[in-house]
Order: structure tokens, then sequence, then C-alpha cells
């Protein structure tokens, strides 16, 4: 019996560094989390990584309860350094600079306890995180530029818009 089927494709290379190109300027840093009897320390942010130039300015948290979505939004004079403290998230960005060299790409990433990140977003990147897990999914935040309350750079979109090529889906698994 010859079933219909459809075959993986390759995600990661044999060292388990993922395959797909990044949007330009986007980075991922993975964490470690230390365990011991006492508990854990994991790493947010070091300037000594080098992997962003701004002086850490601004600090705040936010969550995403089961199943809901934050998101489109896009900041045009500071990028987002977001790092997850708990949950499972995906979050796609969309490069919307017209300049960039990995303009209109898609980029789909997964964060969960197992793989946390500082995730870096640029300017001009639109981005929407879903909370694909069964809890809160908590976030720390350290924008290159303090939030100005008086105008801020904050621009959104509706999740089901047709002006970002990506449609979110209720669907598990495959």
């Amino acid at each position: 019996m010859s079933l219909n089927t459809k075959k993986d494709v390759q995600t990661v290379n044999p060292d388990s560094t993922p395959i797909h190109r990044l949007i330009e300027g986007v980075v991922i840093r993975s964490a470690i989390t230390h365990a011991d009897e006492r508990g854990t320390l994991c790493e947010i942010y070091n300037p000594a990584w080098g992997i962003h130039p701004a002086d850490m300015v601004y600090a705040y948290t936010f969550t995403l309860r089961p199943g809901k979505i934050k998101g489109w939004g896009v900041h045009y004079k500071r990028d987002d350094r977001i790092f997850n403290i708990q949950g499972s998230v995906k979050c796609v960005m969309y490069d919307a600079r017209p300049d960039s060299p990995t303009y209109n790409m898609i980029n789909e990433v997964h964060i969960t306890d197992y793989d946390r990140g500082l995730m870096i977003i640029p300017a001009g990147v639109f981005h929407a995180h879903q909370n694909i897990g069964q809890i809160d999914a908590i976030f720390v935040s350290l924008p290159s530029n303090p939030y100005d309350h008086s105008d801020p750079d904050v621009h959104r979109l509706p999740p089901d818009t047709d002006q970002i090529p990506y449609k979110f889906s209720d669907k598990l698994g495959w």
C-alpha cells in the first residue's frame, strides 16, 4: 500500500545549527542555563558578548497568555532585544525594510524553556509572538532606546493583516 506522504525537509546541519537564513540584522544568541541543587542561573545580556552596539538603557517585562498573539509590531527608532524567561513561543518576523538584502523575508523562530535565547530584532522588522504553550510566556525586553511616553515608537498591524505574507494557524503539529 502506497500512501501519499510528504517528506520532511532538512532544518539543521549535522552540528545542530539551523540551516535557515535569518533576516539581515536579526541575531539569536542561545542561552545556557546552569543548574545545581539550589536552582538555576541563566545570563540574559552581557555587553561583552558584542552582539549589539547599544548600551543597556531600559528594561521591562511582558507576558503572553496561552494561545494569544502579540503583534504585528514594528519600531523605527530602536532595536528590540528580547529574552524569553518562560514558555513556548513562536516568533515570526517580517523584513519590511526596502533597502535590506532580506527585504520581504519571513523568519519563524521557536523559543522554549528548553532553548532560551536573546533575540535582537532590528528597527523596521515587523514581529509577532504567539504563545504555543500551556502557560503564560514571560519575556524581558532590553530595547536599544528608552521608551518615549510622549511619542511611542510602536506601530501596529493586526495579526490577520494582508500586508504581511504570513498567516497564523491554530493547527497543532502537521
